[in-house]
């Protein structure tokens, strides 16, 4: 897949093109809709396959709250290049963007740069100044310059639509098993193994300290099974924990992660951590024998889970 970071990268000669737009964070099975229904109209018609993205998210620029990631752009980038995308338009979301109109809007980065036949987008997209663009606004934009408009409608699971809000809430609440059926996968936080307090290999459970970005989302405190995957792929099943260790009083919370049955020097590798289920909360122990004591148990419930 190619990836360009402006719209100035884009070659000039590219298209015509198949384009869906969004910031697509987490690229979960409701965006996978929008995004797979781009890729099949590309290869029947023999065109490209474009995702816009954009970066910062745009509500950083705007003034309004930012959301916690759901992934990084180097792990959208993996993922739409797994859906057989073409190539990736992170389009670096500025004031100036933000004040485009919609007709601006199509007219950069639609017409003259993506050459586009056709868009898909989900049924409640925006675009322009003040989100004033509306999916039918797009479909009349489009037979002004040439190109045709499909709306995909939410995916819907058992309680409400798939969303990148809805993930993070279960995410946010521990739920990680919720969340994998919207994501596709089991969630995953990524990043580097620090030094901690090294108090794990004493007590016979060496962790793995991973520094998360503070933009991303964390499961809840607590204790997960799941699997530790290293920076050559190989992947270990875990016993993780999200808090601040609250047996030594501990203030900082951190996601560590201990593969079973393994000690591994892991420092400064790169890593990442997913989560399949929610063991536990977090919990304060009397002593030390206490927490060994619920660790091993923890332990196994992972080993049984995983098998």
């Amino acid at each position: 897949m190619l990836r360009w970071s402006s719209l100035e990268q884009v070659p000039p000669g590219w298209g015509p093109s198949v384009v869906c737009i969004g910031v697509f964070d987490g690229v979960h099975r409701g965006h996978r809709t929008i995004i797979d229904r781009a890729v099949t109209l590309a290869g029947e018609r023999q065109m490209q396959s474009v995702v816009v993205t954009f970066d910062p998210h745009p509500a950083k620029v705007v003034g309004r709250p930012v959301p916690l990631m759901l992934g990084s752009l180097a792990a959208r980038a993996r993922l739409l290049t797994d859906a057989g995308v073409d190539g990736m338009l992170v389009l670096p979301f500025t004031r100036e963007v933000s004040e485009w109109t919609p007709e601006e809007f199509v007219q950069r980065l639609l017409v003259d740069r993506l050459h586009t036949a056709h868009v898909v987008v989900g049924q409640n997209f925006r675009f322009g100044h003040r989100q004033s663009g509306d999916v039918d606004l797009l479909t009349k934009l489009g037979d002004e310059h040439g190109f045709t408009v499909e709306s995909a409608p939410l995916l819907t699971g058992d309680s409400a639509p798939y969303s990148s809000t809805w993930i993070r809430e279960r995410i946010a609440a521990g739920e990680v098993a919720d969340a994998a059926v919207a994501l596709g996968r089991a969630y995953t936080v990524d990043g580097p193994v620090v030094r901690g307090n090294g108090r794990g290999r004493p007590m016979g459970y060496p962790t793995a300290n991973v520094e998360v970005r503070e933009e991303m989302a964390v499961p809840a405190d607590g204790v997960y099974a799941g699997w530790l995957v290293r920076a050559d792929g190989t992947r270990l099943p875990a016993a993780i924990s999200v808090g601040t260790n609250p047996t030594f009083d501990g203030t900082e919370r951190r996601v560590e992660a201990y593969a079973l049955d393994v000690d591994l020097d892991l420092y400064g590798e790169h890593v990442a951590v997913e989560f399949t289920t929610w063991l536990r909360g977090m919990v304060r122990f009397d002593s030390v024998d206490e927490l060994v004591s619920q660790m091993r148990q923890d332990v196994d419930d992972v080993r049984r889970i995983v098998r």
